[in-house]
């Protein structure tokens, strides 16, 4: 399941020693709704190797605005504690996927 992500302990996560792939949505957006799904199931192929998870733009404001999100669904990828790709809207699973696995390469 994909982690709920806050600012709450968000330094703490980004230096935890895996990268992090955090998808920003809201409940109203329907290409957010579309990979939602997708994002669970990276979550969870990806276990243990790579925290994904999804921060809600609605009911968290500092990291949106910390990263300039302006676009939703917007998925930024994390690794060694840096921000090292970006993707604004919606990606098909087989992207995600090779995103994700060139983090961890």
């Amino acid at each position: 399941m994909a982690k709920e992500i806050t600012s709450a302990g968000w330094d703490k996560l980004l230096g935890g020693g895996f990268p992090v792939v955090v998808d920003f949505w809201a409940e109203w957006c329907g290409p957010c709704r579309m990979i939602g799904p997708i994002i669970e199931e990276m979550a969870a192929e990806f276990e243990g190797r790579v925290v994904v998870g999804k921060c809600n733009v609605d009911t968290e404001n500092e990291l949106p605005a910390k990263y300039g999100i302006r676009n939703i669904p917007t998925i930024l990828f994390f690794k060694g504690g840096e921000l090292v790709d970006r993707q604004v809207g919606a990606l098909s699973k087989g992207e995600l996927r090779a995103r994700i696995e060139a983090l961890i390469a």
